[in-house]
Formats: structure tokens, sequence, C-alpha cells
């Protein structure tokens, strides 16, 4: 027995995400409806252009379809989530973009190595970013979840705080008092527990 997206309309997140891992169709009709618009922005934000943006909408949903067993609402919110599934899928297209073909040639590949330099991150610097996400991850969970939902969307996914207040189905003036709070308590943690960033 199929259901209608509007009897499912009054369900949170979890609940949906659960009957799509079961199956449901409708289940992610009605997470698209909430959250179709907030992944279109973000998708062609990083896209660059509304069209690819657009294709990567549809993926994205595909993959939420496939993946819903694995979305757990202790390690954040749906939305959260569906924009990381976004994200890794626009940077994986990016890539494919500027993937150039190689000419297979004679040269030695040892010789033309020898004079790339390393421009990655020094071993110090990686070693300190870690113990700082890490930080940082704590004190993400002292923030109630309103506000931490709020703060990761804008500063982890890149939203604006319009876009927040869309993605949350809440006023603007809310958002930004929510992220204002949650960055203050962030900064007192980090105080209190003497980390500077690097």
């Amino acid at each position: 027995m199929t259901v209608a997206p509007t009897d499912l309309l009054g369900l949170d997140d979890a609940e949906l995400s659960r009957m799509v891992a079961d199956g449901s169709a409708e289940a992610l009709e009605v997470l698209y409806l909430r959250y179709g618009r907030v992944v279109l922005a973000f998708s062609t934000r990083m896209m660059g252009d509304r069209q690819s943006g657009e294709e990567l909408v549809q993926e994205v949903f595909v993959r939420a379809w496939r993946r819903a067993r694995s979305f757990s609402s202790d390690r954040g919110s749906y939305v959260t989530w569906l924009l990381s599934i976004t994200h890794n899928l626009c940077i994986d297209e990016i890539r494919k973009r500027n993937r150039r073909p190689q000419r297979a040639g004679s040269t030695d590949p040892v010789q033309v190595l020898v004079n790339v330099r390393d421009s990655g991150p020094s071993v110090e610097l990686t070693t300190e970013l870690s113990e700082l996400r890490t930080v940082m991850a704590n004190a993400m969970k002292t923030l109630p979840d309103h506000q931490r939902q709020a703060v990761e969307l804008a500063f982890y996914q890149g939203l604006t705080q319009r876009e927040v207040a869309e993605a949350l189905d809440e006023p603007l003036g809310t958002i930004k008092t929510r992220i204002r709070l949650g960055m203050k308590k962030l900064r007192d943690y980090l105080e209190e527990h003497e980390v500077s960033a690097p």
C-alpha cells in the first residue's frame, strides 16, 4: 500500500529517512520537497552554473536513496548529511572536468618528478589541523541541536544565513541569533581549552 506524500509531511527527517531505507519513494519525495532547493543552490554555487547544479541534484537524491541506511541522526541533521553528499559529488565532477589526458611519452617519470615541488601542507601542520578538527568536533557537541545545525550549515557547508533559514524552515532572524550564540559558545569553549588555530 502506497502512502500519499501529504500524509508524510508531518514526519521528521529521521523517520522519513528510515522509510526511504525501507524503500518508500513517497518519503524520498517529501525529503526532496524539503531540501531540493537548498541542494540546488549549494550545487549551483559549487559547480558555477545552474545546469550543472540541476544535473547533480538528481544524483544527490539517487545516492540518498541508495545510502539511506547510512544516515544517523546521532551524527548530525539530515540536511547536513545531504549537503555532504552534494559536496562530495560536486568535487568528483569538478575533478572529472579538470582531468586532462596525458600523452604517453618516452620521458623518464623519475626525471619529470625530480623538479616537482611538494606544495602540500607540512606534517606538523597536518597534525595540528587534525588535533584542531578533534577539538572542534568536541566543541560542536556542546551546542544545542538547533544551534549546531545552523552553524554546521553555515560554516561547514558554506550556506548563507538565508539558505540556512530556508533549509531549516526557520525565520532569518532566528537563524542569525542561533549562529551568533553558537559561535560565541564555540569561542568560549576554545578559550577555555586554550586552543588557537594554527
